[in-house]
């Protein structure tokens, strides 16, 4: 299976940095989760409504749609926390710091003894982040405009994407559905998906290479 590969680009401030990589991921994770399966039998199940709150940012005149999961929005948040801190305290090391982070779907298929479980991805979201500064006050309203604009694009074509016709996992029955879904959460049943990032700089990095990064984190 081939993964789909979305790339982003943005230039942000250093205290920009997690409510656009926030808004950009809960979107995209408002769209790929779904309310709690109750089975009835193996092939018979129901599904319940998913929560969702408005989020107004801090740092950039936003608001966007988060699930209403107090775990998932945890998680979220500790590794955008961690990509953001590493990104900035790049700062001075290069110029100007540049890194990607990816949130990336998944599905694990059974394997037979000895071999271990495989975990193939199906989807990737990465967003290559560059810092920027400003020179004055009208230089720093101008480029958070910019930034708003392009922020409302993204989540624009985030829904266009999605809503489109495409390949994601097929509906598990209920000895499966581990395999495609977190179980974990208790108030949301999201596709499964991880969060990885590279500090290093991201202004060459293409879908291939992203796609060889995320294989090989599987296969280590």
């Amino acid at each position: 299976m081939n993964a789909r590969s979305i790339d982003f680009g943005m230039s942000v401030e250093g205290e920009q940095v997690g409510e656009v990589l926030a808004s950009i991921f809960h979107t995209v994770l408002f769209h790929r989760s779904s309310g709690k399966f109750t089975y009835n039998n193996e092939e018979s199940y129901s599904i319940r409504t998913v929560s969702y709150v408005d989020v107004d940012c801090d740092f950039i005149d936003f608001t966007y749609v988060c699930c209403e999961s107090k775990m998932l929005v945890e998680n979220v948040e500790r590794e955008i926390s961690r990509f953001s801190s590493g990104l900035r305290g790049n700062a001075g090391k290069s110029s100007p710091p540049r890194g990607s982070i990816s949130l990336e779907f998944f599905q694990k298929r059974r394997a037979r003894w000895p071999f271990q479980q495989e975990c193939v991805p199906w989807e990737v979201w990465t967003v290559c982040c560059e810092l920027i500064g400003s020179r004055n006050e009208q230089d720093k309203r101008n480029k958070h405009e910019n930034l708003i604009e392009t922020l409302q694009e993204k989540i624009v074509y985030i829904t266009e994407t999605i809503n489109r016709h495409e390949y994601v996992p097929k509906m598990p029955s209920r000895s499966d559905a581990d395999l495609i879904f977190d179980t974990s959460y208790p108030d949301i049943q999201p596709y499964l998906f991880k969060i990885h990032y590279n500090l290093s700089d991201a202004s060459s990095s293409s879908v291939s290479n992203t796609v060889k990064k995320i294989l090989s984190v599987y296969s280590s």
